[in-house]
């Protein structure tokens, strides 16, 4: 009898992880905690129940997992010459994240979400807040930021009001780029020296220049300013483009 080998049934069972965990985003981004049901996870992900238990002990657990990736597996944005530009990149990037990334806006949904009291909703903001203040400490050892400024704060006032403009922009119908943009449009010259913040960019799609260059040209087909829809697919005028 012929045994799969190690590697294949190891590949095998991460890529049925990962497809639970996409079916269970555009579950949890549509119907939230409480009205989301397994059964419906599986018959997106094309998978048994019985698969679905052996990654995640349960709906919880799931959901938790789906909360998790906001943190896990972070694409890689360009280096910049301010450290003030990094901590912009780093809302931006997140931003354009949640226009192409159902398991991003899930994990933000499920992260705002009050219903499901067991779930771990602290550890994300706890998470952000240290990395953007991480980067300012660092901005200011550099002389980026102005007298006084302790690094801690401005983290906590961007991570806050981001949540709070996700959730208006959601309700409103409102683009989150957009606000976010202006978020650090007002925010950023109470926090830098006036010689860097006439440098800084934020505006629109920064997240696509932070991650592909001064053009931020990527594939896309969420609408971009800068996305390129793949070669061979259709806009919604029926023209292919590529």
């Amino acid at each position: 009898m012929r045994t799969e080998r190690p590697q294949v049934k190891q590949d095998r069972a991460v890529r049925t992880r990962r497809a639970i965990l996409q079916a269970a985003a555009v579950v949890f981004e549509e119907r939230g905690y409480d009205a989301a049901k397994l059964s419906d996870i599986v018959n997106i992900a094309k998978v048994t129940k019985g698969a679905l238990y052996f990654h995640f002990e349960s709906k919880e657990g799931l959901a938790q997992a789906v909360i998790d990736a906001q943190n896990e597996d972070q694409p890689q944005a360009l280096p910049q010459q301010y450290k003030a530009q990094e901590f912009i990149d780093i809302g931006m990037v997140f931003s354009h994240r949640m226009r192409h990334e159902v398991l991003i806006r899930a994990s933000a949904r499920l992260t705002l979400d009050q219903t499901g009291s067991e779930l771990d909703r602290a550890t994300p903001y706890e998470t952000w807040i240290a990395v953007c203040a991480g980067v300012l400490s660092e901005a200011r050892r550099r002389g980026e930021l102005l007298p006084g400024v302790d690094p801690v704060v401005p983290a906590r006032l961007i991570v806050g009001a981001y949540a709070g403009l996700n959730t208006m922009s959601h309700t409103l119908g409102l683009d989150l780029d957009a606000q976010v943009a202006e978020l650090y449009t007002h925010v950023m010259p109470n926090v830098v020296v006036p010689a860097v913040a006439i440098r800084l960019d934020t505006a629109p799609g920064r997240g696509a220049r932070a991650l592909y260059g001064p053009q931020g040209g990527h594939a896309c087909r969420a609408g971009c300013a800068n996305g390129v829809v793949p070669t061979g697919e259709f806009e919604e005028t029926g023209v292919p483009v590529g």
